[in-house]
């Protein structure tokens, strides 16, 4: 049975659900220390020279781990981002110091540390700025929301906050509101500097908005009483100030929108959902000419296409217009002829509708631009044009790239100024039709032809290619009870639904769906909600596209209902009658509770928070046993640690019985682990999500050189952790060292073809292992042999970037999972060169595999990737139930 299971008809009448909002918002992670110079590279797979995650790194291990450690979001509630009651608002923002090796000072672009005083004085000269801090940097900096507009009373802005909510949650009513379409003020939302280094859009917005508070231009004056301008001035004010294209917490920003994972992604998607913009545009670098989208194909399945395209490309050519006319000296050019860029002023800037055959960003919504659209903007991803010489781009490209900037900006503003009605009413039809249910169809020639507004998209627009047709249901379940796999990861994905803004409801009563009954709690996402788009992005499979394009900029897949570890059922279609008795839900339910009175007490070891849970008690030297079936039992001991867990991880423990008390002598006893670790920021990041607090880092350099003095790294370690290159020569100190370690007992667990090395070199597996291709990544679907380790909570989907594969396994060596007989589900995965590294070679071979020593050392390795940027969340816990199993053996 898939996790994602499809009921192809509702049950008879049902009565319509009414569904509230579930917008939430969550605070930001803890302060942390100021970041450090780079200590890990990102292994996950990004492309492009300039935009190539390979390249960023920010912390090092301990940092990474101290800020790790604060772990996922917590639990949403009602709400993002609290606006100002009435404008101006200008608090006195937080002044930071200088940092002495501010990379800004190289590029002579605005540091970090000068933007509160720049600001504080706008607003003291200016009555039409307003900052506001909408959440810190993992670093503890401070992330800025800047807001331009005419002064506005009380009363006016409570009346635009109630025009913006009837706009998303009433939009019949909003359409044929007359005085919303004269007085509405519509948002129109600039961010800049996601990548830490790529900082002039940063530089372009200040002048801009300096340039704004003091315009006495009617052009300007007319601009802010009909509009608000939003600025992100800085979303990753750690990476600016340090040169670095990632976070403080090592991750790229700007592919964390679904995740999560950093504070600055939490802070742009809160501010999303608050702002509710009618064309958002982010700024980036570098491409060597000025790019700006919409993006060519794949076009994802769940945008509104003939809403969004028309004014975003219209919007681009205009940005052309007005750069071309710029003729700024040093900018560079597209020619359209031959595909290069030149400095001769050629007329044209690059448009990827226009100019990029296939692969560029569109599909997966990962990125600040694909995100914000399914909040219902137009919206773009601005590629500024001149590069870095060494860490930062120079003085004078920074200047060049700042006035290319400033323009494009300009352009935008008038654009949107000039089209607003029209553009309003495209976002109030995105609306209706989520709340309508309207069924999705992908655009055909007749509606090409007959979608108004401008038209220069329609000859760009391949009918056959451009976006496949969606088949929405009426509603995905997400069952409580028996029928789900993980309670704790059912709630974690819920949780993340309402973090979005996705209407999430619960059932009133046992109901029955398509023949299928589910219990009262379970949760209920309706199709019928004003952000579908984004609800169905989130929880569908998704589409194999590997025969639609040669190659992806980025991941093709990334669905939770099938990676988050929960069982999750997609009902009936979105024609189909609502089902009855959902309660619209705000936050998830609390459930965990303490039996009184009870000496022993159990819980379900299933998902990410029940890992957590487990090595917090484990922390506090609670006596635990893990039981065949997957439960953990915890000793009278314990129970004030279990306590602890009950509020902290909120778990539902249950008496154990008789007996299962008598049956702990010959159960497995646990112990708190310390796993040393080689690998990146994933693996790090994962593991103390996971809730492993003792982790130690090790290279294969360092163990060589620590073999002398037993500083390796390896002392008292229980497990070693391969999640990139730990190759020791043969016959050297540092491979007698870590063999005598195994042989001791020591377990290897980890990832890829390096951690198959390890394991093998070290006498714990054999056989061959194959690489899938490099680039190929998406859904796959597994099976889970009889006697798995992974039996107790079986998962039948996984996540890989790239794909690797075991055959001629050597004696001892097992299968724990495989591929299936077609294994890719959704995404981007096609055999290159020979033929042999598509999921037709992997089909039916193992996916994960283990061994044992007569030692009692374990190992697994994945072939799987289950920590690809802490992402597939019932990956993590598959590993964390193979580092128990690996750790039990000794």
């Amino acid at each position: 049975m898939r996790l994602l299971r499809t009921i192809a008809v509702l049950s008879g009448a049902a009565i319509a659900a009414s569904l509230t909002s579930g917008t939430a918002f969550a605070a930001s992670a803890p302060s942390a220390p100021t970041a450090l110079r780079a200590a890990f590279t990102d292994d996950s797979g990004g492309r492009g020279p300039e935009r190539d995650p390979d390249s960023a790194g920010s912390a090092s291990f301990a940092d990474l781990v101290k800020l790790a450690k604060t772990g996922p979001a917590a639990k949403a509630a009602d709400g993002a981002i609290a606006m100002p009651a009435s404008y101006p608002h200008q608090p006195a923002l937080t002044v930071y110091p200088a940092d002495e090796n501010d990379a800004t000072r190289l590029n002579e672009t605005i540091a970090f540390s000068e933007l509160a005083p720049l600001l504080n004085g706008l607003m003291a000269q200016s009555d039409r700025i307003s900052t506001q801090v909408v959440g810190q940097s993992t670093s503890g900096r401070d992330l800025y929301l800047v807001t331009v507009t005419a002064p506005e009373g009380r009363g006016e802005t409570a009346q635009q906050t109630k025009w913006r909510e009837q706009i998303r949650t009433a939009p019949d009513k909003a359409a044929q509101d007359r005085r919303l379409a004269a007085n509405y003020k519509t948002p129109i939302w600039i961010s800049a500097n996601i990548h830490g280094n790529e900082w002039e859009g940063t530089d372009a917005a200040v002048q801009l908005i300096e340039q704004l508070a003091a315009s006495q231009d009617p052009e300007t004056i007319a601009l802010l009483k009909k509009h608000r301008l939003y600025f992100s001035l800085s979303l990753n004010p750690d990476g600016r100030t340090i040169a670095t294209r990632a976070t403080a917490l090592s991750l790229d920003g700007n592919r964390d929108m679904v995740t999560l994972t950093t504070p600055e992604a939490r802070s742009f998607v809160a501010t999303a959902q608050a702002l509710q913009p009618l064309y958002a545009a982010d700024f980036h670098g570098y491409t060597n000419v000025l790019q700006v989208e919409p993006c060519g194909p794949p076009h994802g399945e769940n945008y509104e296409y003939d809403l969004f395209i028309p004014h975003g490309y219209a919007l681009a050519l205009r940005v052309e217009t007005d750069v071309v006319a710029a003729a700024i000296p040093g900018n560079r050019y597209y020619d359209r002829a031959t595909g290069g860029t030149t400095t001769t002023n050629t007329g044209s800037i690059k448009i990827p509708y226009r100019d990029t055959a296939s692969g560029w960003d569109d599909y997966p919504p990962i990125f600040t631009a694909q995100y914000a659209a399914y909040h219902g903007a137009v919206t773009a991803t601005v590629e500024l044009p001149l590069g870095r010489t060494g860490s930062t781009t120079t003085p004078t490209n920074a200047r060049i790239n700042t006035e290319v900037a400033k323009v494009t900006m300009e352009s935008m503003l008038r654009y949107v100024a000039a089209h607003s009605d029209a553009i309003l009413a495209d976002q109030i039809e995105v609306f209706r039709r989520g709340l309508a249910g309207a069924p999705k169809t992908a655009l055909t020639t007749a509606g090409v032809a007959a979608t108004p507004g401008p038209d220069e998209w329609k000859e760009h627009w391949d009918v056959a290619d451009d976006q496949d047709p969606v088949q929405l249901p009426r509603a995905y379940v997400i069952p409580t009870g028996e029928g789900q796999r993980s309670a704790s990861d059912a709630e974690a994905l819920v949780d993340a639904l309402l973090f979005h803004g996705v209407q999430v409801g619960a059932l009133a009563h046992d109901t029955t769906v398509g023949g299928v009954t589910y219990p009262a709690g379970s949760f209920v996402v309706d199709m019928h909600q004003p952000r579908r788009g984004l609800a169905n992005v989130l929880l569908d499979l998704g589409t194999d596209i590997s025969g639609k394009v040669p190659s992806m900029y980025d991941i093709s897949a990334w669905s939770l209902a099938y990676l988050w570890g929960a069982t999750v059922d997609k009902v009936g279609d979105t024609t189909d009658a609502a089902i009855g008795g959902v309660v619209p839900l705000h936050r998830v339910p609390q459930d965990g509770v303490l039996p009184k009175k009870a000496p022993y007490v159990a819980f379900d070891v299933a998902g990410v928070e029940d890992y957590r849970a487990l090595n917090a008690l484990l922390d506090a030297d609670a006596p635990v046993w893990l039981l065949d079936d997957g439960r953990a039992v915890v000793g009278p001991e314990g129970l004030a640690a279990a306590a602890n867990a009950v509020v902290t991880y909120d778990i539902p423990f249950e008496t154990v019985s008789d007996a299962d008390i008598a049956a702990l002598d010959e159960a497995t006893v646990l112990e708190e682990l310390t796993i040393a670790v080689a690998g990146t920021q994933d693996d790090v990041l994962a593991l103390a999500e996971l809730g492993f607090s003792d982790l130690v880092r090790v290279t294969a350099a360092g163990v060589q050189a620590g073999v002398a003095t037993g500083t390796t790294g390896l002392e008292g370690a229980d497990l070693l952790w391969v999640g990139s290159a730990f190759s020791l020569p043969a016959g050297s100190p540092g491979r007698q060292y870590v063999q005598a370690w195994v042989d001791a007992g020591g377990s290897i667990v980890g990832r890829t073809n390096q951690a198959f090395a390890v394991a093998s070199t070290y006498g714990l597996v054999s056989g061959t292992v194959v690489a899938g291709n490099g680039s190929g990544n998406g859904i796959v679907d597994v099976d889970v042999p009889e006697g798995s380790i992974f039996s107790n909570h079986p998962q039948d989907a996984a996540f890989i970037y790239p794909a690797y594969w075991f055959t001629g396994l050597g004696e001892g060596t097992v299968a724990q999972l495989t591929y299936a007989d077609d294994p890719l589900l959704a995404g981007h995965w096609r055999a290159t060169g020979a033929g042999t590294n598509g999921p037709a070679s992997a089909a039916g071979q193992a996916s994960v595999v283990s061994g044992e020593a007569a030692s009692g050392a374990r190992a697994v390795v994945f072939g799987t990737s289950p920590f690809f940027r802490t992402h597939p969340k019932g990956g993590m816990s598959q590993a964390a139930q193979a580092i128990f199993w690996a750790a039990a053996g000794e």
